[in-house]
C-alpha cells in the first residue's frame, strides 16, 4: 500500500514538473517569435571585417601551455 502511494505521489510530481516546463517553453517560444528576446554582447556575432579582441589574460596563452 505504501509503495503504491509513493508511486502516485512521484507520478503527480513528475506531471506537475512537466507541465511547468511546458509552460516555460511556450512562454519562451512566444517571446522569441515576437522578437522581445535580445542578444547579449558576448553572444552577438562580429561585424564583417572586424577582429575579435582577446582578453589580456589570454594573450600569452601559448607560452603558458608549453610542450605541445
Amino acid at each position: 500500500m505504501k509503495k503504491e502511494k509513493l508511486l502516485v505521489v512521484l507520478l503527480v510530481v513528475l506531471v506537475i514538473a512537466s507541465a511547468v516546463q511546458a509552460f516555460q517553453l511556450v512562454s519562451l517560444s512566444s517571446s522569441v517569435s515576437s522578437g522581445s528576446v535580445t542578444k547579449t554582447s558576448a553572444a552577438a556575432p562580429l561585424a564583417s571585417g572586424s577582429t575579435a579582441q582577446v582578453p589580456s589574460n589570454l594573450q600569452n596563452l601559448p607560452q603558458m601551455v608549453g610542450g605541445c
